[in-house]
């Protein structure tokens, strides 16, 4: 404190100086090898890394910025290498084609596994009502096919097929085979679905609902463990075709966006490059979401929009064109497995032949309002349903709430003949477009003469009896699928929104449809008609509005727009109704959005309390980071470790008393001038390891995160410097930064938490959890339920 008059001589002084810096350096090299005095080596993590650290905790949100600097650095160290050697430089090129070989083996497996689905799920959806004796592994269509005595009149009846009351009763008509055909559809619809809920409930319970909220969750940068796994792919793959055969009202295509992230999740292991970094594995997965849409319409490029669109938080384009090349893989691997047997991807191909006419816009944007209406409808009553499943007693008895939903659906659905087939064949009948060649009740016309030759299209004719029977039974089979489809998503079951949703449109839009039809027959005289639907002309396709329908309603559920748009252009092959599925959709998504800004996937996010930041959603309040961060006025002081001051046991003591996921490093508790951010775990692992690795590490010994180490007293225990761990550019902000410039951050960097500090003093942290309570504070919701729930 005093400087003496020797040290002050300029002799004098540059000896002394030269004395004290070769005594420091002494001391440093004594602690920092075995000295003539024991101390042990030093251990620096920063030239050893220490296995765990890096990784993160279930239910945690990942550090996007850390991810992505450690990816950078990954790579500079990979090309540097390559200019040394010709191994290198083949571990390079390896390296670099890794992201290719692992999206063509997604495809691949995505697209086996979609097929087996299909087939599966066909054969036992027709195990309801018959067996082939043929092969018991044939389904109603391939055992008539295989069948000699098959006419083409009635190519859905061939004596190799038996329904179960010709197998028990021997015949196939009268009351007494009617009650046997509805008892055996009952028994094998509740056999079904009891064996999907006791296998989601015994061994996977990730594998139920639809996936897609969770999985937009986890590519936002939140971790749940398990929800990708081995267990919960092999689960979902069965109980999905037991679930879709039970005749439930949910469809395939929604859970095979999960099957497909599971599969690469899986794959994503024999890849080191995406097995250690959680930000490119999320690249991956973004890919996946293309390839399980891909393979569940068969439209690879509405796949590739789908993810970017609804699911994707983080897609650079380097993972488009992955994603596109996956999904092309997947949909080329579902071809050559051909599950439908038609050459087709999807069950549900059609051509239309007649074009439409302008005025066609007014009933169009009609299906638009009513999609949009419904989804809002939907969206606010499923939630209220499943969050009475949450609240109440109803909740503990998953397995009773599946059998008993299955054995209403069951019981209501068998007299009706278009809710009794599986929803795909009901949406594949409504969108047909009836020609010379079709049998079926929807085309039942009265006769009149044809004049056309050219193609299979028919003039629009007066509706027979089979028309207005079927009428009546698809408008109760609409009223039955909206009311049971809002208690059935959400069950302990896998269960899938696209193709309910697009069976409720798809029935509204073909009676919509054939009233046009029928007018237009009956009054095309009227002024909307005259000039473009002469009579004997085919001006009116009801299979058309059904496809526009189905559109309109999926619109409204998900509030899908470009992505929707393109997978019914790609499910349909005609370019020319681009502008009325346009129209329809973005009239749903206008309407939905007036009524409620969420589609189903952010609404069960919500309602489970995932820490999820909605990219769609804007934050207009005016309040500052100072009003959001922790701690508040009434709080405790931040919990916080200083860079030179606290030993092993006060760190183990703060790490005990709280559940924070890390910890600010400062200068000083008096100074609070911020250093850096480390984490909980990688605190825990790293204390743990070196109590192992490192001899004579206690309780007492000090904890350093600073560059160099101070000389320690001869008899204290050797210190362990952390600086390795310690991220020494956190993310900052002042106190009166504005909310709305905050949550764009969190939003556009993926950051987990921000430190708000002012003039570099530290004043608090504002989390991603901060932020979601404080925008449900904002919107006078409880905000307590952002939490993972």
């Amino acid at each position: 404190e005093t400087v003496p008059d020797w040290l002050k001589h300029p002799v004098g002084g540059k000896r002394a100086c030269v004395i004290i810096l070769v005594f420091h350096l002494r001391l440093l090299t004594a602690s920092a090898g075995d000295g003539p005095n024991g101390v042990p080596k030093l251990m620096d993590l920063l030239d050893e890394p220490v296995p765990g650290v890096g990784t993160y905790e279930d239910f945690n949100t990942i550090d996007w910025v850390r991810e992505k600097s450690k990816d950078r650095d990954r790579h500079r160290e990979i090309a540097t290498k390559s200019k040394e050697s010709v191994l290198a430089l083949m571990k390079s090129i390896s390296d670099a084609f890794s992201g290719w070989l692992l999206m063509l083996l997604v495809g691949l497996m995505s697209g086996a596994l979609a097929g087996g689905i299909d087939i599966s799920a066909h054969w036992m959806t027709d195990l309801k009502e018959g067996v082939c004796l043929n092969g018991f592994w044939f389904n109603h269509e391939h055992c008539c096919w295989n069948s000699n005595e098959t006419t083409f009149q009635e190519r859905d009846k061939c004596p190799n097929w038996k329904s179960w009351a010709e197998l028990i009763v021997g015949t196939n008509d009268g009351p007494f085979a009617y009650i046997m055909n509805y008892l055996m559809y009952v028994c094998w619809a509740l056999l079904f679905s009891f064996l999907a809920v006791s296998l989601v409930r015994a061994f996977a319970p990730y594998a139920c609902g639809s996936g897609i909220p969770e999985i937009k969750t986890i590519l936002s940068g939140f971790i749940i463990r398990g929800y990708l796994g081995k267990w919960t792919l092999v689960i979902k793959t069965i109980t999905l075709v037991l679930a879709v055969s039970s005749g439930l009202s949910l469809g395939k295509e929604g859970p095979l966006v999960h099957v497909a992230c599971c599969c690469a999740n899986i794959l994503c292991h024999l890849f080191t490059k995406y097995r250690r970094n959680e930000a490119k594995r999320r690249e991956v997965l973004s890919a996946a979401a293309a390839v399980g849409v891909s393979v569940a319409f068969g439209a690879p490029i509405g796949g590739v929009l789908f993810s970017l669109e609804e699911v994707s938080y983080y897609f650079p384009l380097k993972t488009l064109w992955r994603s596109f090349f996956a999904a092309l893989v997947a949909a080329f691997t579902l071809r050559s497995i051909n599950p439908f047997g038609n050459s087709r991807l999807v069950l549900f191909y059609v051509e239309f032949h007649s074009p439409w006419h302008l005025l066609e816009l007014i009933p169009f944007v009609l299906l638009g309002i009513f999609g949009g209406i419904w989804g809002a409808f939907f969206i606010r009553a499923n939630i209220a349903w499943c969050r009475r499943r949450k609240t109440t007693r109803l909740g503990h008895y998953p397995v009773l709430e599946v059998l008993v939903v299955t054995a209403v659906t069951a019981l209501l659905a068998f007299p009706n003949s278009y809710t009794r087939m599986s929803t795909s064949e009901l949406i594949s009948e409504l969108f047909n477009d009836c020609g010379l060649l079709d049998s079926s009740q929807l085309c039942n016309y009265a006769n009149v003469s044809v004049t056309k030759s050219s193609s299979n299209a028919l003039p629009d004719r007066p509706a027979g009896q089979d028309v207005y029977t079927a009428m009546w039974q698809l408008s109760l089979a609409l009223v039955f699928k909206m009311l049971i489809t809002v208690v059935t998503f959400g069950m302990k079951v896998p269960s899938g929104l696209f193709i309910p949703s697009m069976a409720v449109g798809a029935i509204a839009g073909r009676l919509l449809g054939v009233g046009m039809e029928q007018l237009a027959y009956y009054h095309h005289d009227w002024v909307i008609f005259r000039g473009w639907c002469s009579p004997g002309a085919d001006c009116i396709t009801p299979g058309l509005y059904a496809m526009v329908g189905a559109a309109a309603c999926l619109g409204g559920v998900t509030r899908m727009t470009v992505s929707l748009v393109v997978i019914m252009f790609e499910l349909t092959g005609g370019l020319e109704y681009i502008v009325p599925l346009m129209a329809a959709t973005m009239t749903s998504k206008w309407v939905a959005d007036a009524l409620g800004r969420e589609g189903i996937y952010e609404a069960h996010i919500r309602l489970n309390g995932y820490p999820f930041l909605e990219p769609k959603e804007e934050f207009s309040h005016k309040t500052l980071a100072m009003d959001v961060m922790r701690p508040r006025r009434s709080d405790p002081p931040l919990s916080v470790i200083t860079q030179d001051g606290m030993s092993v046991e006060d760190v183990e003591s703060l790490i005990a008393e709280t559940s924070y996921s890390g910890f600010p490093v400062v200068v000083s508790h008096e100074s609070q001038r911020l250093v850096g951010f480390v984490q909980r775990r990688d605190l825990v692992i790293s204390i743990e390891n070196a109590r192992q690795r490192q001899e004579g590490v206690v309780s007492a010994s000090r904890i350093f995160f600073t560059e160099y180490t101070p000389p320690q007293p001869p008899n204290s225990p050797p210190p362990l410097k952390l600086r390795g761990i310690m991220d020494l550019s956190p993310f900052t902000v002042t106190d009166h930064t504005a909310m709305d410039i905050v949550v764009d951050i969190f939003r556009k960097l993926g950051l987990r938490q921000c430190l708000v500090t002012h003039n570099g003093r530290l004043l608090g942290i504002i989390t991603k959890k901060d932020i979601l309570k404080h925008m449900a504070q904002m919107a006078n919701r409880d905000p307590d339920s952002i939490l993972f729930n």
